[in-house]
């Protein structure tokens, strides 16, 4: 068989990836770390049996816009809107607070100032990805805490959003005030647009065929990715996209089917999502930077629930609740390393801070999820007491 064939290596990635799955369950270990293992080990740094590392980061992406849509069918705007006012000035506060301590840690660690400034920048967000695999269903949708994360990491998605702006532009030469100003445009047209589309063809649609499951589910992947790309051409995310696809419909009663309906297909993307995180990571650059990843991987781990903590705290949240916030948002983000990339093509940095970034974030994930899994209740736990679906 073709090893670089799409079929082959769906075969290996998800053979692969549930043996080791197998074995972390016999071993009590979180299955986030064994899909990023197999990914680690059959990439194109490893034994080099998946080669394709670009499809495969393409075709996991799918997952993280999936994993959105789902968010949104499960989230009112009116209740959107209320959590954002609550939530901005933590989270600018806190995305200040985090680029601090990457700076300072980068400094220490002895990279240049334009180097540590970017490392900074990329420590500033926290996993949309991870933080909310490891949520339960009940609390992702129905409790405080989903709602309070979920809003912390939608504006933490606008403000990446607009330092990759940023980025493009010095890596283009121009760089124009307008750029920075379009998102904040294209957000409010784009969601005008998917409610008045939703409402008036969309829902439409589904009243009269509603007993044709099959329609209802192709219509939904269909309406989710159309969005998706509509909000790339204006200028914002894929993911930004198919978050207002879901808020759009959100209040239609047959938002609930929509969303049980694809938790399959989200799931099969997001075992793709953790393997490319794995794959895209080059082992033989980790003994140049293996100090300065630690050093920060454990700056971030320490710190960000600590700070998430002090700031929700002072919003008159309990202590209890801000720190299972802190630890659930304590990790660097898959925009971090989209962050390194982009800088390292605008030649903005050099090659050890783009693989420092990339290192620190392989293990605050790692990290992140053993203290969640450890500590909270999760889907995946490896404790029957904090299992939770």
């Amino acid at each position: 068989m073709d090893s670089d064939s799409v079929l082959f290596s769906i075969f290996l990635i998800f053979t692969g990836a549930s043996l080791l799955a197998t074995v972390a369950l016999y071993a009590r270990q979180a299955l986030l770390i064994a899909y990023i293992i197999v990914g680690l080990a059959l990439g194109p740094w490893g034994l080099k049996l998946v080669t394709d590392a670009s499809l495969i980061q393409d075709m996991a992406r799918v997952g993280i816009i999936f994993l959105l849509f789902l968010l949104g069918l499960n989230l009112y705007p009116q209740k959107l809107l209320q959590l954002l006012r609550e939530t901005t000035l933590i989270t600018v506060v806190s995305s200040l607070g985090f680029a601090a301590l990457g700076f300072v840690i980068a400094l220490l660690a002895g990279l240049k100032t334009t180097d540590a400034l970017v490392v900074g920048v990329a420590n500033m967000f926290s996993s949309t990805i991870l933080g909310l695999k490891l949520l339960p269903t009940t609390v992702l949708h129905h409790r405080h805490a989903g709602e309070v994360i979920i809003s912390v990491l939608l504006l933490q998605d606008v403000l990446a959003i607009l330092v990759l702006l940023a980025l493009h532009g010095v890596q283009k030469g121009q760089f124009h005030i307008l750029d920075m100003a379009a998102p904040f445009v294209a957000l409010p047209a784009l969601a005008t647009f998917a409610y008045v589309a939703a409402r008036f063809v969309l829902l439409r649609l589904f009243q009269k065929f509603d007993r044709i499951q099959e329609y209802i589910f192709l219509v939904a992947i269909g309406w989710c990715l159309g969005i998706g790309v509509l909000a790339e051409v204006v200028g914002l995310s894929h993911e930004i996209g198919a978050f207002v696809a879901g808020v759009a419909i959100a209040t239609n009663p047959i938002a609930r089917f929509i969303a049980e309906s694809l938790k399959p297909l989200r799931d099969f993307f997001l075992v793709m999502f953790f393997f490319a995180l794995g794959a895209g990571f080059d082992l033989s650059v980790l003994p140049s930077i293996i100090f300065p990843a630690l050093l920060l991987t454990v700056g971030v781990l320490a710190l960000k629930p600590i700070i998430f903590k002090l700031l929700l705290v002072r919003t008159h949240e309990t202590e209890r609740f801000s720190w299972e916030i802190g630890f659930r948002l304590g990790q660097m983000s898959e925009f971090s390393l989209l962050i390194a990339l982009v800088a390292l093509d605008a030649e903005l940095i050099a090659d050890n801070a783009a693989y420092l970034i990339q290192a620190a974030t392989l293990l605050t994930f790692i990290g992140s999820s053993y203290l969640i899994v450890l500590r909270y209740p999760t889907p995946i736990a490896v404790s029957d007491r904090l299992r939770r679906d």
